[in-house]
């Protein structure tokens, strides 16, 4: 942890596999504590460093629709963690000083190459409000849905919007995101 990142708790937790996932490409989420989430500085996504045993994450913590967080493991970082689902771990949650500038992912960033306009305004909005962009995008179930935002939020930020309307990030009001069901033991 470096002296600019700010510690909010060290906890155990078991690894989780989720109900809906594959054996052929396994990952694990775990679930934070309503503690260590209640000193996160908001209840949408956040970007942390996670010590999960001993190996250092830079990872985006999930709004779980119940005012608490939840983050996911892919196979790499298991195995750069060494463990297994079911294992139970040692985590500390350190925040970072400043929000990264997130990677827009390619459907988006396509779209805003072809809008100047909204490409100039997503350049001038904060990270934050970037990733509440992505995250709204990102949130989609249908892939018709995700184009209908990507065009909508392409026409806000073509009007000089720099902060997505009527989404509730952390889910809490609209119940539109929730952390992984776990899978049966």
């Amino acid at each position: 942890m470096s002296t600019n990142e700010r510690n909010l708790g060290f906890f155990r937790a078991v690894v989780q596999k989720p109900e809906k996932s594959s054996n052929k490409n396994p990952w694990g989420f775990i679930l934070l504590p309503k503690g260590v989430s209640d000193l996160l500085p908001r209840r949408g996504r956040t970007t942390v460093n996670a010590t999960v045993n001993t190996c250092v994450l830079e990872l985006t913590l999930e709004p779980d629709g119940k005012l608490s967080h939840w983050f996911s493991l892919d196979s790499a970082a298991l195995v750069a963690a060494s463990i297994h689902l079911g294992d139970e771990v040692d985590v500390n949650i350190a925040l970072l000083p400043t929000e990264p500038i997130p990677t827009p992912p390619a459907d988006f960033a396509k779209a805003l190459a072809k809008h100047p306009a909204a490409k100039t305004v997503w350049g001038t909005t904060s990270a934050i409000a970037q990733v509440d962009w992505i995250h709204w995008i990102e949130s989609s179930k249908q892939a018709k849905t995700r184009v209908d935002r990507i065009a909508k939020a392409c026409a806000m930020l073509e009007s000089g919007k720099k902060r997505v309307c009527c989404f509730d990030p952390s889910g809490f009001y609209s119940k539109a995101l929730s952390a992984p069901v776990a899978a049966k033991r």
